[in-house]
């Protein structure tokens, strides 16, 4: 791993674009690591799962019985999972980076993220444009997700697609639809999706994206799957509301 704090230019712009990526901070070895973890995890069907028919996105099986239907779209509570999943999720690495986004007090969220995100050639499906923090319960909506490529990520197996500088901006519902997605038929959605850029990655790179980033991604359309480890992390004193879904497992703090 390199060293364990962003440049001031860094800093400026995830304040401004509301992510940064960062460059080989995983090592080749780690992420060989972690990969051949997850893919035993995959192979096994280690419990806790979410299976593709579960999220009713585009081009999901439309039920568990049905072809497809239980591929696994996330390896749940990694954190739990394994030690090397802990060690990567509370790594200098993290920390560092994370104190200088969050400040001095930083908590890893159990309850949201905090997975092996996999993508199925045959039936992964697509992610409209969203919010994360449109199902995220705190007292304010600072959080910062970080994810691990484990393979490379580009447009043909789906990586993230993000909308730069959405996270300061303010929408109207009806820019919405009923679940929170940017409605993408309204013309000045349209305008702003002609900003989106690819964040492709190759293993061991790391995206940084503020929980209020629009993003999206595609569907995998090469033969591989791919894989990515998420943690979600928030400021120690911006607490998950009470009874919430948020609120639901331990934070733990880094």
């Amino acid at each position: 791993m390199s060293t364990s704090s962003f440049s001031a230019d860094d800093v400026t712009q995830f304040r401004r674009d509301g992510y940064i990526i960062v460059r080989g901070l995983a090592t080749p070895t780690l992420c060989d690591q972690l990969m051949r973890l997850a893919r035993q995890h995959l192979a096994a069907r280690i419990a806790p799962l979410e299976y593709e028919a579960e999220v009713n996105y585009p081009g999901a099986p439309a039920a568990l019985d049905a072809p497809g239907g239980r591929t696994v779209r996330r390896l749940l509570q990694a954190y739990a999972r394994e030690p090397l999943f802990r060690q990567w999720a509370t790594s200098p690495a993290m920390g560092g980076r994370l104190q200088q986004l969050l400040g001095p007090r930083v908590a890893l969220s159990q309850a949201h993220h905090n997975c092996i995100m996999t993508k199925d050639p045959n039936y992964g499906s697509s992610t409209g444009w969203h919010r994360d923090i449109r199902y995220w319960s705190f007292e304010h909506p600072g959080l910062v997700s970080v994810w691990l490529a484990l393979s490379r990520e580009h447009d043909r197996n789906g990586c993230l697609l993000l909308l730069p500088g959405t996270h300061k901006m303010e929408f109207r519902s009806d820019q919405l639809d009923a679940a929170q997605f940017l409605r993408p038929d309204l013309e000045e959605n349209r305008e702003m999706l002609r900003t989106q850029i690819a964040a492709e990655m190759e293993a061991g790179d790391v995206l940084f994206f503020h929980s209020r980033l629009f993003h999206a991604a595609g569907k995998n359309e090469t033969s591989d799957t791919k894989y990515a480890l998420v943690f979600t992390y928030h400021a120690a004193g911006n607490r998950p509301l009470p009874g919430t879904r948020s609120a639901s497992l331990p934070d733990v703090m880094i």
